[in-house]
This record gives structure tokens, C-alpha cells and sequence, in this order.
């Protein structure tokens, strides 16, 4: 591994950071047919927010690669489900009901995927309550949407200059093979995964965090960098700081999806609090850095510092602060 300035580069000729960048040119078509406003899709949320009662309906779509589906079609089954329930943990609420639209050359292939998605389901406690399916389709695909309730969100618009970063990410798993996937979701006993999840909307609800993002494919370094660009700010993260297995080389990790792994920006009042929480649950958890006014993010490690990404210079996903949660 070279120095830092090295790793920034490498980072930002990843996969993870590519498919990102590619989020800015769909947010610009997509966000003037917003009704109301650009403020719902701009701002980087990991769900559509929508004012229900005295809390919000919270509503996502993740889709999956052809190559991922094709290589390991039980896991990609079971992701459509842990990934959209990350989405709906990181804005502070819980999952009522997922759906799925499947594409399969074939009955006999959609069945590991559909088999995974199911046993995904069982083990969160989230029903399947209805999709799409094609198995006269040229190549293997999916997507799974969810639907979820919060009672006080969680954004990515409510970093402050001064927050302290921090990293809570699940390291009782392993690799799945040479993909970017860390595994810390099938071996992990139901209710122990439930109450995992349910750690972020029980921080909402007590008022310790009210900003945080699910580490994606991005990578903890890119995930942070996202919910940086949609508050408007910038900051700084110790790399040697994120919660790593042993042994796993760093440029592997920060290129990683973590299966449950946060990051989320806290009044530093609060971050004790938060880390025994996570603690308390045998999570790992740790502040890696710091929130700052300037839009850009350095990587600080030891006393070397490099520039991962100037936001004033060059947009990543494109998103814009927002003052309010987004409507529909």
C-alpha cells in the first residue's frame, strides 16, 4: 500500500465511487418532475420521506448489478432485502413490507433468488407482500423496494460544522469470496439482527443523532463524503479510526459494503452515548473524524493528510442541503 494520497486515488477510480457520480446526472432530469419541489430527491436521502400523522412513511428502491445476480443469486436474494432495511434504519425508521421485480432466463435460476429473498424476509421479520416476475428474460436481474415508518427521522442534510464522525459497523462476518461484500448478516441469529437494525431508530427517538447514512457500496470513506455533500459541509476522517477486521488490508475495507455498518455525524455531547449503545450490542464503533464548514473531505492518517474530494470543485452524487425532510 502506498501513502495516502495514493489511496485517495484509488478510491476514486473505484466501482463504488463510479456508480455514485453517475446518481448526478439522474438527479438533475429526475428532480423537476418533483411535485413541490427539488428538496425531496436532492438532498441524498436514503428514502423518499412522506409526512404520515405524527411521523413519516419512508419508501426505497434498491437495484442489483446483472453479474452479482448471475454469480450468487441465493445472496443477491437475500441483499435486496438487508440493504433496503438498512435504508430504512438509516433514516431512523422500521420496515413494514417489501416487494421485489425479478428477471430470470429461466424458472429454475429465479428460484435461489427468490429462495434468498425469502429466507431474508423470514430472519428479518419483514413480509414479502408482492412484485414483478419474468423468467423469459435474456439475463438475470433485481430489484427490491421497501416501505418503512419513522417517527423522527434521521437525514442527510443535518450535519453540522463541529459534529464529531462516527462509524458503527458490524464485524462478526466475513468475505463472501473475492466480491466487496462483507457478510455479517446470514450467520447473525434473527433476533439479534432485528435489534440491531432497531438501534438506529431508537437513537432517533431519544434525540442522540439526527444525521446518518448506511455505509453502501461507496464504501465507508465514499458514504461519509455523501452525507458530507448533502449537509452543505465537509470534515475530515481518520482512516486508521474506522472499525476494520484484523488482517483485512485497508484499501479493501474503505472499498467494502459492510452489510450493517452506519456513518453518522453527532453533537459531540452525544457521542458516548451513542458508542455505548452500539457497545451494548457488540457492534464496533468509533469517531473518525470531524465535521467541518469547508466542502471537501481530507483523509487524515497520523500526521499525513491527503484530498479525497473537493464538493466546490466537482459535484460526487449531487446532493443539495435541504432545510426539511422530503415531501410529496
Amino acid at each position: 500500500m502506498g501513502g495516502l494520497a495514493e489511496l485517495c486515488a484509488s478510491l476514486r477510480a473505484g466501482r463504488g465511487f463510479a456508480h455514485k457520480g453517475d446518481i448526478a446526472g439522474v438527479l438533475g432530469t429526475l428532480e423537476e418532475a418533483w411535485p413541490g419541489g427539488s428538496a425531496g430527491i436532492a438532498n441524498g436521502d436514503d428514502c423518499a420521506a412522506l409526512p404520515d400523522g405524527d411521523g413519516h412513511l419512508l419508501f426505497a428502491i434498491e437495484g442489483f448489478l446483472d453479474d452479482f445476480v448471475q454469480a450468487q443469486p441465493w445472496f443477491s436474494g437475500w441483499c435486496g432485502v438487508m440493504v433496503n432495511l438498512s435504508d430504512i434504519a438509516a433514516m431512523g425508521g422500521r420496515p413494514l413490507a417489501v416487494v421485489d421485480a425479478l428477471w430470470s432466463p429461466g424458472a429454475e435460476p429465479a428460484q435461489a433468488v427468490l429462495q434468498g429473498l425469502a429466507a431474508a424476509a423470514r430472519h428479518y421479520g419483514v413480509p414479502v407482500v408482492g412484485g414483478h416476475s419474468n423468467c423469459r428474460a435474456p439475463r438475470a436481474g433485481l430489484a427490491v423496494a421497501v416501505l418503512g415508518r419513522a417517527q423522527r427521522l434521521l437525514t442527510s442534510f443535518a450535519a453540522r460544522p463541529g459534529d464529531t464522525l462516527v462509524m458503527a459497523i458490524d464485524l462478526r462476518g466475513a468475505y463472501e469470496g473475492e466480491q466487496p461484500f462483507w457478510n455479517a448478516a446470514t450467520g447473525a441469529p434473527p433476533e439479534r439482527a432485528r435489534a440491531d437494525l432497531a438501534l438506529l431508530p431508537a437513537l432517533a427517538e431519544a434525540g442522540l443523532a439526527d444525521a446518518a447514512k448506511d455505509i453502501s457500496m461507496a464504501g465507508a470513506a465514499g458514504t461519509a463524503l455523501m452525507l458530507l455533500e448533502g449537509s452543505g459541509v465537509g470534515g475530515t476522517l481518520d482512516v486508521d479510526a474506522i472499525p476494520r477486521p484484523a488482517g483485512v488490508p485497508l484499501l479493501r475495507w474503505l472499498q467494502t459494503f459492510p452489510s450493517f455498518g452506519f456513518v453518522l455525524a453527532l453533537r459531540p455531547a452525544r457521542v458516548d452515548a451513542v458508542l455505548e449503545r452500539f457497545a451494548a450490542r457488540g457492534i464496533a464503533a468509533a469517531p473518525v473524524g470531524e465535521v467541518h464548514a469547508a466542502r471537501r473531505l481530507v483523509l487524515r492518517r497520523g500526521d499525513e493528510q491527503a484530498l479525497l474530494w473537493d464538493l466546490d470543485g466537482q459535484p460526487f452524487v449531487g446532493a443539495r442541503p435541504t432545510p426539511e425532510p422530503a415531501h410529496a
